[in-house]
């Protein structure tokens, strides 16, 4: 086996670091401008050669340490010894590096040192994004997307969606590069083609209908006490005198993630309970909670009851958390290594309840990270997206940011309000712009009550997804390869 020189040594470890660093232009660092820099000194990396081990020691660093925050979850709630928390991160790590390194091999592959990689490079970010979100079950956690929020570039996702604009910042990187290398003309052209796009970018769709209220209770119910039996009577009376004080004044009241802590239909005396509750508050509720399948076998999602209307609807999770709700019928020995993991199962139902005239799409946690999830709900008819979470397993660190910007993404690319309720926060109302209309304090109890809109409007990414920005990237960069095949 061959063994490296200090120089590839060298370009591995710097590739690394730089990976390491791009966690801090996302939420709640929001150092925006790090990110062509740091895409530009890596694409320079890999421009040189070596582009596989190139791309894999940035991914790793941006994968691996980034990832960081994921040890203490496993280590304070897996109850997984530090070392193994640690192991289990470096493997999401490794395993998710393999994306940016067929990233670099592409753009070796089409481009090499040319003045194409103006071209090659964004195209292929936007195929290794889209490949990120989908293989491995996906994992678009710090998707570079996102980076657009707060810019004038930001109405571009509602027409090519989170993975498509990725294609923004990989073209500055791509100029940066070609201007390093005194390539004037093409690096002039990759700049003012992203000044235009960022000038002439379309207006964010919005609602259109009236004002309509809504009240979102953040409980800020600790994680080692949420599924404490001796707790639930604490939980369910937080949640009710906060939401009693708002309800006259609100046309509906949502609770995060399984704020509900158990199964209704295993304790009558709490459901009808809150039934009792819900009826002398006369206003719909909207909860996070569990409910019971077949075989032993429970959903997550989010559970409507309206006073008004007998009966209560439900719209469960469709994409689980490996590891966390369910573990892969390949790895089954991990029920030995974690036995508090659920064993839940993914629902297959439209994910929108209807209260009041209202179509809410629902987002279960996790779930607000994936494009695909907030387009089927509004092709289901949602007028307006619910995203319910609980974020208490992040503790303090950035993840719970990053996991916010996610969901203001979800907002502009299908052109709805965003009522994201969480346990400790971040609790707000995030407008189809993206922006954030109100908000909560982190980590404090209370209800925030705002106004928003419903839309029956359809985006151009949610009427045509993904397929057609991608298709066409792909025929673009097999056009490159094959030209330079015969250079």
């Amino acid at each position: 086996m061959k063994v490296p020189s200090v120089r590839h040594l060298g370009r591995y470890t710097t590739a690394f670091g730089l990976g390491a660093l791009m966690p801090f232009a996302f939420a709640p660092f929001d150092q925006l401008w790090l990110a062509p820099l740091l895409l530009a000194g890596w694409l320079k990396l890999l421009m040189a050669g070596r582009p596989l081990y190139v791309g894999y020691a940035f991914g790793l660093g941006w994968f691996g340490l980034g990832a960081w925050w994921l040890a203490p979850t496993l280590h304070q709630f897996g109850h997984l010894p530090w070392l193994a928390a640690a192991f289990c991160v470096l493997l999401v790590g490794c395993v998710m590096a393999a994306l940016p390194a067929l990233l670099a091999w592409l753009c070796w592959r089409t481009a090499g040192r040319s003045d194409w990689i103006l071209l090659a490079f964004p195209a292929a970010t936007v195929i290794e994004e889209w490949l990120r979100g989908h293989l491995f079950t996906g994992l678009p956690w710090t998707a570079l997307g996102n980076l657009l929020l707060d810019t004038p570039a930001v109405g571009w996702a509602a027409w090519f969606g989170v993975y498509g604009v990725a294609a923004l910042p990989a073209l500055v990187a791509a100029s940066l590069v070609l201007l390093s290398m005194r390539r004037w003309r093409p690096a002039a052209v990759g700049f003012a083609v992203t000044l235009l796009l960022a000038l002439l970018a379309p207006a964010s769709f919005g609602g259109s209908s009236d004002l309509y209220r809504a009240t979102l209770v953040q409980g800020n119910i600790p994680q080692d006490h949420k599924w404490d039996s001796a707790f639930v009577d604490e939980t369910m009376h937080r949640y009710t005198d906060l939401s009693a004080k708002a309800a006259d004044q609100s046309d509906v009241i949502i609770w995060p993630e399984a704020a509900v802590p158990f199964f209704l239909e295993r304790a009558p005396g709490w459901d009808g309970w809150l039934k009792t509750q819900i009826e002398g508050w006369q206003t719909p509720l909207l909860f996070g909670g569990l409910q019971l399948g077949g075989g032993g076998t429970a959903q997550n999602g989010l559970l409507a009851d309206d006073p008004a209307v007998a009966g209560r609807q439900f719209a469960g999770k469709q994409h689980l958390v490996p590891f966390g709700e369910y573990i892969p019928s390949w790895i089954p020995f991990l029920h030995t290594l974690v036995p508090e993991i659920a064993d839940f199962r993914p629902a297959e139902d439209s994910g929108v309840v209807v209260v009041r005239a209202q179509r809410f799409g629902a987002l279960i946690c996790y779930e607000s990270l994936f494009p695909e999830l907030a387009r089927a709900r509004v092709l289901n008819g949602a007028q307006v997206l619910v995203n319910v979470t609980n974020d208490a397993w992040y503790g303090t660190t950035p993840a719970a940011w990053q996991h916010f910007q996610a969901a203001r993404m979800r907002a502009v690319e299908t052109g709805r309000y965003v009522l994201r309720v969480a346990n400790t926060g971040i609790t707000a109302v995030i407008g189809p712009d993206g922006a954030v209309r109100a908000s909560l304090p982190w980590w404090e109890e209370g209800a925030l009550t705002a106004s928003y809109q419903l839309s029956d409007q359809q985006t151009p990414y949610v009427r045509w997804g993904d397929w057609p920005l991608l298709v066409t990237l792909m025929m673009l960069v097999m056009a490159l390869a094959r030209s330079r095949r015969y250079e």
